[in-house]
């Protein structure tokens, strides 16, 4: 790479290096994509763990998940397989939010699913932390499918996990959606 002194994504001039030729170029601010797919991806290998049959941390979710994983059950088992590949899908989507969008996925559907992903994973979390907070101030008894030593671990652990998840992937849109729709408008331009 080499010195520019052309004026930076961020407005500075200089100090830089020349961004590598072509169209998928990491731009600055990526670091939340790059979060969402890694979050993405350490999600799908502990999905893959559970499904192949492994246990370490399967009591940390509630007896709901923990007596079908012991019981080795099919459907539940093949749900943790869908959800591997689903979390898979997840960490490809970061990445293509992160890069300039590959030429076969137009800009829309990046959009929507980006967005989309953003919605489901902070409402989710949300849902989630807010229903163990009422469990917690005694609003709401333990649901029997999460149990009360679970809980802990759902405010300690999972629900941070997911609200995480949930603020990468909409850092990631938000980003996405900036950086494209700036693109959108020097193309109508020129």
């Amino acid at each position: 790479m080499t010195r520019t002194t052309a004026t930076n994504t961020d407005g500075r001039r200089g100090g830089g290096t020349a961004a590598p030729a072509g169209r998928n170029r990491v731009r600055p601010g990526a670091w939340a994509g790059h979060g969402a797919c890694l979050w993405s991806l350490l999600f799908a290998a502990l999905s893959f763990y559970w499904a192949a049959g492994g246990l370490v941390g399967a009591g940390t979710i509630g007896p709901a998940v923990e007596g079908p994983a012991l019981a080795r059950e099919p459907a539940f088992v093949a749900v943790l397989w869908a959800t591997a590949v689903l979390k898979l899908i997840a960490a490809a989507l970061a990445l293509a939010l992160v890069h300039e969008r590959p030429r076969w996925a137009p800009r829309w559907l990046l959009l929507l699913a980006g967005w989309g992903a953003a919605a489901l994973l902070s409402l989710y979390a949300v849902a989630n932390l807010a229903q163990h907070l009422l469990i917690v101030a005694g609003v709401i008894a333990v649901p029997a499918g999460l149990g009360r030593a679970a809980l802990p671990w759902h405010l300690g652990l999972w629900d941070p996990i997911w609200l995480a998840g949930g603020l990468l992937f909409t850092l990631t849109a938000i980003r996405y959606s900036r950086l494209t729709s700036r693109t959108t408008q020097h193309k109508l331009v020129n």
